[in-house]
């Protein structure tokens, strides 16, 4: 068996496009050949390596030929699996019967250029915006703190000389970082995005602009808000997708658990058995009187209905919260006390 591109991109043979795309992106920062100039030549075979093996499992029909027949499947000229089922992987003389597969691997350069923007994040760019790079990744720089977020949004797109047929420089991801108050709420932030566009003679320039991106309440962690075609724009390539993803800041009360809150709560064991009041002061700043009249037993939750996270499908819908205790036991009791306690508890 000739290699195994399951492992060269260290990844199951049951692994996902997610999967796949993670694995890629990891390996390929690492052994690009601008990162490695002390052993380029090793660097160059890997990262040629790695690309192919993600061209071919990330493609439906070549890793079907692959996990029937391996690498020798693919470059030569075995039937493929399904040969009606692919227009333009089949050769021109085999007819219905004879269709064969043809492995015709995409550049290494092209794969890379598509995950990040272009084709070397360590060198030979050109300017990122105002001189400075906005990272080794491309991402947008951070310009501005506070609610209004100004973001610089200054992306390199890939490059695409040649071909009549346009493709779409691939999405770029920014992390949108919001208080649990801003997912209990709602609010509006604002962005700051730098980007290249063209006038019809084909000359760039640089174009500012500001979008708003309205955060709904109860909206969770991982929520995608897509600006489409928003990158730079260049001749033979359709711009990038910005996408923003809303990321959760901590707490320092309440934990999120899908639509509803939990706060945990300090008391002592006396309180834990003879009744306690619970203070919380809500994500919109109303403050809850809660009784406590069960005996609190170290698992015990007293589910308050209705004051969780708003469920952004079911307007006027609340989770719940959901009050956990942290019982403070005494490090120690005199003798009187622990007769006192056994009268106590053996005559109840």
């Amino acid at each position: 068996m000739g290699v195994d591109y399951y492992k060269i991109l260290q990844v199951d043979r049951s692994a996902k496009d997610d999967d796949l795309k993670k694995a890629y992106r990891k390996l390929a920062m690492k052994w690009h050949p601008d990162k490695n100039p002390n052993n380029k030549k090793e660097a160059e075979a890997k990262f040629k390596t790695i690309s192919e093996a993600y061209d071919v499992l990330s493609d439906p029909q070549k890793r079907a030929v692959f996990d029937q027949y391996g690498e020798e499947g693919l470059k030569g000229q075995m039937p493929p699996p399904d040969a009606g089922g692919y227009s333009g992987m089949r050769d021109g003389g085999g007819g219905p019967g004879g269709a064969t597969f043809r492995f015709n691997p995409r550049s290494a350069d092209d794969i890379f250029s598509e995950f990040f923007g272009f084709a070397s994040p360590f060198g030979g760019m050109g300017d990122m915006g105002g001189g400075s790079r906005g990272g080794a990744s491309g991402f947008p720089r951070q310009m501005f703190g506070g609610d209004d977020i100004f973001t610089s949004f200054r992306n390199a797109s890939a490059s695409g000389e040649g071909g009549s047929s346009q493709r779409k420089a691939a999405a770029i991801e920014r992390m949108l970082p919001c208080s649990l108050e801003d997912l209990y709420k709602g609010t509006t932030k604002k962005m700051k995005i730098s980007r290249d566009v063209m006038d019809t003679s084909g000359r760039a320039s640089t174009m500012e602009e500001i979008l708003t991106i309205e955060i709904k309440p109860g909206w969770k962690k991982g929520t995608k808000i897509t600006f489409p075609e928003k990158g730079n724009e260049q001749r033979g390539v359709i711009p990038s997708d910005l996408v923003f993803i809303i990321d959760e800041k901590p707490h320092g009360v309440f934990k999120r658990d899908g639509n509803d809150l939990i706060a945990t709560q300090k008391i002592s064991l006396v309180e834990a058995l003879t009744g306690y009041t619970a203070q919380v002061t809500t994500l919109d700043g109303r403050n809850l009187t809660i009784p406590i009249n069960s005996i609190v037993s170290p698992t015990y939750e007293e589910v308050v209905k209705g004051e969780g996270m708003p469920i952004p499908k079911e307007p006027g819908r609340k989770g719940n919260l959901r009050i956990k205790f942290n019982i403070k036991f005494p490090s120690r009791l005199t003798p009187e006390q622990k007769t006192g306690i056994k009268r106590l508890l053996t005559s109840s």
